[in-house]
């Protein structure tokens, strides 16, 4: 049965447990526009939350919040409890976070291997560049972080593209070479940002099984927002989702509470809903 997240239970829940990520009261305004107006969310342990929202409501400016890229006027974030201030992108990986963004942003430069190898660095004691290289430094480094890379490539099933540059790569396979370059790192926390753009329903569905089975992994699980327009998608992966419109949160919920809110459609569909009620 899925837990449902209502915006009356969050402060009782937030003190009953500060585990995972949580946002409080963010606010965002460009000049004169609100793009965020406290706006509060959880993503407890080993759960998949889910923020929607028409063009224009405001998921991208708190994707960018979240990953350090914009600075809140307002609000504060924290990370089991413990108050994250001046978050910087590079610091998301020592805090356990690991993103993927909608432009993919691979190292062109490097064959598909080489991402994902980049990508579990952070477990490494010793830095990327002797990693990659096989450098005395990192013999050890280097034989686990290859292991790990070749286990997630696998799973991912991408065994067959390591050679590769991204560039020569279909759209959908560079997609899932930037999940699996998130993977390798081992996160507590994955970020998602529109991950179903560009894909065919196969390939929808393919990821859809892929991020309902990351909170039950038996070897590093770890909890999902996901950011995204594919309602089939939010549907049917999330425990919980987060709805956005104008920069404020008009309804939270399980699945089928949110699906069943009329403000979510009025959201989407404008007047049309309010002439068909």
């Amino acid at each position: 049965m899925r837990r449902t997240v209502t915006a009356s239970s969050l402060t009782m829940e937030w003190k009953m447990d500060s585990s995972g990520l949580t946002l409080e009261g963010i606010s965002v305004h460009f000049g004169g526009l609100a793009a965020l107006t406290d706006v509060s969310l959880r993503v407890p342990p080993r759960r998949v939350v889910g923020v929607i929202g028409p063009n224009g409501a405001g998921k991208s400016t708190l994707f960018n919040v979240i990953c350090g890229l914009l600075r809140p006027d307002s609000g504060r974030l924290l990370m089991d409890g413990r108050v994250l201030r001046r978050l910087r992108p590079h610091q998301l990986t020592r805090l356990g976070i690991a993103r993927t963004l909608q432009d993919v942003g691979l190292f062109d430069g490097l064959s598909v291997w080489e991402n994902v190898v980049a990508g579990a660095t952070n477990q490494a004691s010793a830095g990327f560049a002797t990693a990659l290289f096989g450098l005395p430094a990192s013999e050890r480094d280097e034989r686990r972080l290859r292991d790990h890379a070749r286990a997630v490539l696998d799973e991912l099933d991408l065994a067959s593209y390591v050679d590769a540059q991204p560039r020569s790569l279909p759209y959908a396979i560079r997609k899932r070479v930037a999940l699996a370059r998130a993977l390798a790192a081992r996160p507590r926390l994955l970020l998602l940002d529109e991950p179903a753009g560009g894909l065919g329903p196969d390939e929808v569905r393919e990821l859809g099984a892929l991020i309902e089975s990351l909170p039950r992994r038996a070897d590093h699980p770890c909890s999902v927002l996901l950011v995204e327009h594919h309602m089939d998608l939010v549907m049917g992966v999330c425990d919980d989702i987060v709805v956005l419109n104008f920069g404020q949160v008009i309804t939270s919920g399980g699945p089928e509470q949110v699906g069943n809110d009329p403000r979510v459609a009025e959201a989407y569909l404008g007047v049309a809903a309010e002439k068909a009620a």
